[in-house]
């Protein structure tokens, strides 16, 4: 439809316009895209066989939604995407505060326009992105936010009584007719606002003050809730609950693979980092493991929940450590090291909930102890597995390793070693070298390097090596050197 060429009601009419619900809307181009195999939600990952087509079968039933997940589940995203269902322009009477379809006028103001001048009432057009209205739930929202109130000022203006409905302010629901409507972690909504939303949703109904409006708002709802508010803050009353059509569970991803996928699209890196920054694959897995791990502590709030914005934060925490050094150092190229690691960790303490236990041990301790885990989760993947128990005199691949440890005095890894330095220190380690080679012979030269300072913390969370952290970086010893010294 040319929009440009329709300019009042009596233009809309002529082209054959038709209205439709915004329910309807979604629905038809949703049906659309199926038939067409196109993704309804791009930038979605790990939710093709559970979340997406749960969402798509609310949209085709035109049920108001609730998403239901831990926070960092992309409960909002989808609401967002939902935009793109929408048709790109509609027609709206010009003037009107709630969008007024114009060929279904709801409002008085509309009514009036049309009565008056007929098919000469102006049109305006609302772009699909102007559609989509979001509220924070917090315990100071009012029924006079969301739905409305009396305006002194504006019956004063217009010399109007307080008996007329013309004195009403509408709210951001009204405001939002014709729109996607987004009320984020629903639970911390009081029970009375919660209340105030049950006409709206089955009825259409506004009561302002004693005004009964009919008003039959087209709305899409969207509610978000976290389940650690059903018992923390508050909770869904019941009726409201009965009139939300479909409750669809969000959850974390379920794989290494789809984390990554995550959080290299969401991590905001400038281009210098990318080009400065080599960054091994296996630094992306251990990355993204201590999520699986922080999910799993028994030091971490389950309830709560660990969002994928700690991959997102952390990763980039990951990236500016490796660019200071390498600006400290003049050089225009670095590969991402191990060391580097211990630059999330306040990505990390900021993002998880302790329990008791944890908050008693600390949350750079936590923090510490889940990228230990993460290390030796991942361990197997490359190298023989370390068993607990050994009988005392069996042999492990590990063995010269250790051995060359113990015949030295330690093995020090400073944090701002040049690139060369850094090479050379981690090379003069010979059966690190042979282990390598070894057990990774098809490993890239640049992964190298990560690969074996990796192999030394997994020695070191299996109790086969010591590491101790001085003021300049990291210090490597054997186990029973470290413990007779400090004797």
């Amino acid at each position: 439809m040319d929009k440009e060429s329709i300019k009042n009601l009596g233009d809309l009419k002529k082209a054959g316009y038709q209205s439709k619900s915004i329910k309807d809307e979604l629905r038809d181009n949703l049906k659309q895209k199926i038939r067409n195999n196109e993704k309804a939600f791009e930038g979605i990952h790990g939710y093709d066989y559970s979340v997406i087509p749960e969402l798509e079968r609310a949209i085709l039933s035109r049920h108001n939604i609730n998403l239901l997940g831990l926070r960092g589940q992309a409960k909002t995203r989808l609401a967002r995407l939902m935009v793109n269902l929408l048709d790109e322009w509609i027609p709206t009477i010009e003037g009107s505060e709630i969008n007024d379809d114009p060929l279904r006028p709801i409002s008085r103001y509309a009514r009036e326009m049309i009565i008056a001048k007929g098919d000469n009432t102006p049109i305006s057009w609302i772009h699909r992105e102007e559609r989509f209205f979001e509220k924070l739930a917090t315990p100071d929202v009012t029924v006079a936010d969301l739905i409305g109130d009396v305006d002194p000022i504006k019956a004063a203006n217009l010399k109007l009584s307080y008996a007329d409905d013309r004195v009403i302010h509408f709210g951001m629901i009204p405001r939002a007719n014709r729109s996607i409507f987004v009320i984020n972690e629903l639970p911390d909504l009081q029970a009375r606002i919660q209340v105030a939303l049950f006409n709206i949703l089955q009825e259409g109904d506004i009561q302002i003050r004693g005004f009964k409006l009919r008003l039959p708002l087209d709305m899409q709802f969207v509610f978000t809730a976290n389940p650690e508010d059903y018992t923390n803050r508050g909770s869904i009353v019941t009726p409201l609950k009965d009139r939300i059509g479909s409750q669809i569970l969000t959850h974390y991803p379920e794989s290494i693979e789809i984390a990554k996928l995550i959080t290299s699209q969401e991590a905001r890196l400038d281009k210098r980092q990318s080009d400065l920054i080599y960054v091994p694959e296996i630094a992306k897995d251990l990355l993204e493991q201590i999520s699986f791990e922080a999910r799993d502590s028994e030091f971490i709030d389950h309830k709560s929940g660990v969002s994928a914005r700690m991959s997102i934060t952390a990763f980039e925490n990951l990236l500016s450590t490796a660019e200071r050094r390498a600006i400290k150092n003049g050089e225009e190229e670095t590969l991402l090291r191990f060391g580097d690691f211990l630059g999330v960790i306040p990505a990390i303490t900021g993002k998880v909930e302790l329990v008791y236990e944890g908050e008693q041990e600390g949350a750079a301790f936590v923090a510490m102890q889940l990228i230990g885990d993460a290390v030796k989760s991942l361990f197997p993947n490359y190298f023989p597995p370390i068993e607990k128990l050994q009988k005392p005199d069996a042999t492990t691949p590990y063995d010269n390793l250790i051995e060359w440890f113990f015949d030295g005095s330690g093995f020090e890894l400073p944090d701002d070693l040049t690139e060369s330095d850094y090479k050379e220190k981690l090379d003069s380690i010979e059966p690190l070298n042979d282990l390598i080679k070894k057990y990774q012979p098809d490993l890239k030269e640049e992964d190298k390097y990560f690969m074996k300072e990796f192999l030394l913390w997994a020695l070191v969370e299996h109790k086969k090596l010591s590491k101790q952290r001085f003021a300049k970086g990291l210090q490597f010893k054997d186990l029973y050197g470290s413990y007779i010294s400090g004797l």
